[in-house]
Order: structure tokens, then C-alpha cells, then sequence
């Protein structure tokens, strides 16, 4: 089993930045293939960006792409999203997600675990 514990969000104003952050525990907490996806009340929960745990390969959503990075320490089997150039329709639920497949994917399917979520909300 894998425990995620996300930490990290709060209010900030449009352009502003935030970094948010996801340890992982547990008896497979290592070599996982680990993503972020966020959701917004009413509609369904989307992909933000994913990392494989070898190669440090990453992948992100065409509308994050070039404000946010996805990085991880596998030592702490901790994983980051650093948010920069924040926007308004950014605001959701942020969760973290992982696999113990290792590979960092899109599909929301790919993933058994889940952490908590935390609350990212940026100001006009």
C-alpha cells in the first residue's frame, strides 16, 4: 500500500506562484510513476503532469505547459509541482497520484493511489 500526503496550496494572486508538494509512504512508496491532476466542482478530474520514476521522463497538459514543472526526489519519494504564471482558471482541487508500475501517465486509470487533494485558488 501507498500513502500520499499533498501539502503546498493556498490563495495566491494571478501571476503569482506556488509549489506544491506529495510524499509518499508506504511499503511501495519506491519506484513509482507519479502525476498531478486537478478538478474543479462539477466537471471531471484532469490531467496537470506526470513523471516515470527511472528516467525522470515528463509529461504535461497543453495548458500548463511552460508555467508548471513536475520534478521528484526519489530519495524522499517526494514529488513537485511548481506553479508559476498562475491564472485564475487554475483554481481546483489539486491531487497527487501514483503507480507501481513506475511510468508517469495521463490516464487517470493508471493510477491506484490517490492523496487527499489540496486547495489551489488564484485571485484576479
Amino acid at each position: 500500500q501507498v500513502q500520499l500526503v499533498e501539502s503546498g496550496g493556498g490563495l495566491v494572486q494571478a501571476g503569482g506562484s506556488l509549489r506544491l508538494s506529495c510524499a509518499a509512504s508506504g511499503r511501495a512508496a519506491s519506484s513509482l510513476g507519479m502525476a498531478w491532476f486537478r478538478q474543479v466542482p462539477g466537471k471531471e478530474r484532469e490531467f496537470v503532469a506526470a513523471i516515470n520514476w527511472s528516467t525522470g521522463s515528463t509529461t504535461y497538459a497543453d495548458s500548463v505547459m511552460g508555467r508548471f514543472t513536475i520534478s521528484r526526489d526519489n530519495n524522499k519519494n517526494t514529488v513537485y509541482l511548481q506553479m508559476n504564471s498562475l491564472k485564475p482558471e487554475d483554481t481546483a482541487v489539486y491531487y497527487c497520484a501514483a503507480n507501481p508500475y513506475g511510468v508517469g501517465s495521463e490516464r487517470k486509470g493508471s493510477y491506484p493511489y490517490w492523496g487527499q487533494g489540496t486547495q489551489v485558488t488564484v485571485s484576479s
